[in-house]
């Protein structure tokens, strides 16, 4: 039997974020530059690699696996991965965080391929703002496919907004309302420091969990509750909607010591830590010693030792780290 996962701080890997791509339809303003030059082809694990690593870490008592991007549904194919990763025995949580965009096409054949939930990007309700926001996304797209996934009947449905001062912390109690009415979750979420982004400063547009929450509490009363899914996400509940409301909060309510989770990126490296550039080479690996199983998860089970203890990201604007979030897995 494979080991299981586990730092030298004894916490136990259970969850792993895969990034099927670093490609997007959107250009969103936290997440990467409006040009982006992307990576070719022969760097980016092939689907079958990807679902080599998704077996190799559920085998190894991972939980929960959470397809990413860029944008998971412009990968070619995406659904023949998801139905392979679906049904690997040991998988409890399956899930995928996307834009939306591509759910109208997509949500019935991913939710009939075995995908559990949904997470949907989503930061303004407000049509002209969200292009600027996303720089080429339409409002429209994404609400549709918000509506395909419910009726496609994933398990939960959560919406994520990154709130940025003085661009969308006026919508904070719409969301929370958008997302009771829709009967979905949301989880407001403190924009990270990956990636010299040019649209904005970062110290002056950081709005803390803690603002947010005021905001929603001038209009709903919260529950604190200690539900998870195995995710940052600190969830809080109201007295008269089913919705759950989630707080991501890496600056001011660090998660470092419950951190259960790792990231695979597309190129196959994998990150012990969002918020560190410690790394090791899994498609190295694979390529040296194709369809090596025990070889790739002995790869892992020896990265464990280079997860630290916590990230040091600041609020002051400066970059801790250089790729940008669709290179690292949203």
């Amino acid at each position: 039997m494979a080991p299981e996962l586990m730092d030298d701080f004894g916490r136990r890997v259970r969850y792993v974020r895969i990034s099927v791509t670093d490609r997007c339809d959107f250009r969103c303003v936290y997440c990467m530059s409006e040009e982006m030059t992307f990576l070719p082809r022969a760097q980016v694990l092939t689907l079958e690699e990807l679902g080599t690593v998704a077996r190799a870490f559920i085998e190894m008592g991972v939980e929960k696996v959470r397809l990413t991007g860029g944008e998971p549904l412009v990968r070619r194919d995406i659904d023949h991965l998801v139905a392979e990763i679906g049904s690997m025995p040991g998988l409890k949580d399956f899930a995928m965080t996307t834009n939306g965009a591509g759910l109208v096409k997509h949500a019935k054949r991913l939710r009939e391929a075995g995908l559990g939930r949904l997470n949907i990007s989503l930061d303004t309700l407000d049509p002209e703002r969200f292009r600027q926001l996303t720089r080429t996304g339409e409002l429209g797209r994404v609400l549709d496919g918000l509506r395909a996934a419910r009726e496609a009947g994933f398990d939960r449905i959560k919406l994520n907004a990154v709130i940025l001062k003085g661009r969308n912390d006026d919508e904070v109690v719409d969301l929370v309302a958008f997302a009771r009415a829709e009967g979905v979750d949301i989880s407001f979420i403190e924009e990270m420091p990956l990636g010299d982004v040019s649209d904005h400063s970062r110290a002056e547009t950081f709005c803390s969990s803690d603002d947010v929450q005021a905001l929603i509490e001038r209009q709903y009363a919260l529950i604190p509750t200690t539900e998870t899914t195995l995710g940052p996400s600190r969830y809080f509940r109201m007295a008269d909607s089913d919705s759950r409301v989630g707080f991501i909060s890496p600056h001011s309510h660090n998660f470092c010591s419950t951190c259960n989770r790792v990231r695979v990126t597309v190129e196959g490296r994998l990150l012990l830590c969002l918020g560190n550039e410690h790394s090791v080479d899994l498609r190295a690996v694979m390529r040296r010693y194709p369809g090596d199983l025990d070889a790739l998860k002995k790869a892992i089970v020896e990265a464990m030792p280079l997860k630290p203890e916590r990230h040091h990201f600041t609020t002051d604007g400066n970059v801790q780290v250089v790729r940008f979030m669709n290179m690292t897995g949203g």
